[in-house]
């Protein structure tokens, strides 16, 4: 079968594009970015956000449940439902705390590599930071997608805020432009090394960029 492996700065369309294909193709998807926000969720009730030296060993025993049907992704830590709490300003002011210390990235990135290969004969789309190049490298198509600033801006309010006039895109802006600058000192996701397409959705809508990834996918 085949592992798509998508990387992409806030507001590129990476998730929605990801989770359009593998619902066409009935894979797998998966959502890493969810996976470091749970991770943040478990820090900050643990106190631990502010003592890197113990979140590695604290994300090995996070009870996480991880969603792969791209139909229903509901995220679990334990028996609790934490797919609207991970998506919060507040979850997501917290976010970069755990993802930019990198023995939690080996332990997350360990689980991620599994998930993959248990996947990989029935299919996987797997996005979110250092996919293409630290999760995935041998994937069967490795794709940076990116779009202007402003264009993934309003694309990031109107998800979280349902609209993208000033103020909207006044309360989105910290927050997109924080988390992939905080993110930019451990990932590589703006700029495509050798062997991963570039694909700028900035004048493209969904299904035209979901066409653009699928035309990369090899013919059997």
């Amino acid at each position: 079968m085949t592992v798509i492996a998508i990387d992409g700065p806030s507001g590129s369309g990476k998730s929605t594009v990801a989770k359009t294909i593998a619902k066409r193709a009935g894979w797998a998807y998966l959502d890493t970015g969810a996976m470091y926000r749970a991770a943040a969720v478990w820090a900050e009730r643990a106190g631990a956000l502010d003592r890197p030296e113990v979140l590695p060993q604290l994300v090995r025993t996070m009870p996480l449940k991880v969603p792969l049907d791209p139909g229903d992704q509901r995220i679990y830590l334990g028996d609790e439902d934490i797919s609207e709490l991970i998506r919060t300003s507040f979850v997501s002011a917290l976010v970069s705390r755990v993802s930019t210390v990198i023995p939690v990235r080996h332990v997350l990135v360990a689980l991620q590599q599994q998930i993959v290969a248990e996947h990989r004969a029935a299919g996987i789309v797997v996005e979110g930071r250092d996919i293409t190049t630290v999760v995935a490298p041998d994937a069967d198509v490795r794709v940076l997608l990116t779009a202007s600033p402003q264009v993934r801006l309003t694309r990031r309010a109107l998800d979280q805020l349902g609209q993208a006039d000033a103020a909207a895109l006044a309360a989105t802006e910290d927050e997109v432009h924080r988390r992939d600058r905080d993110d930019s000192t451990v990932a590589e996701f703006m700029t495509a090394p050798p062997g991963v397409t570039p694909i700028d959705s900035s004048e493209l809508d969904i299904e035209q960029t979901v066409q653009a990834v699928l035309a990369l996918v090899p013919v059997s």
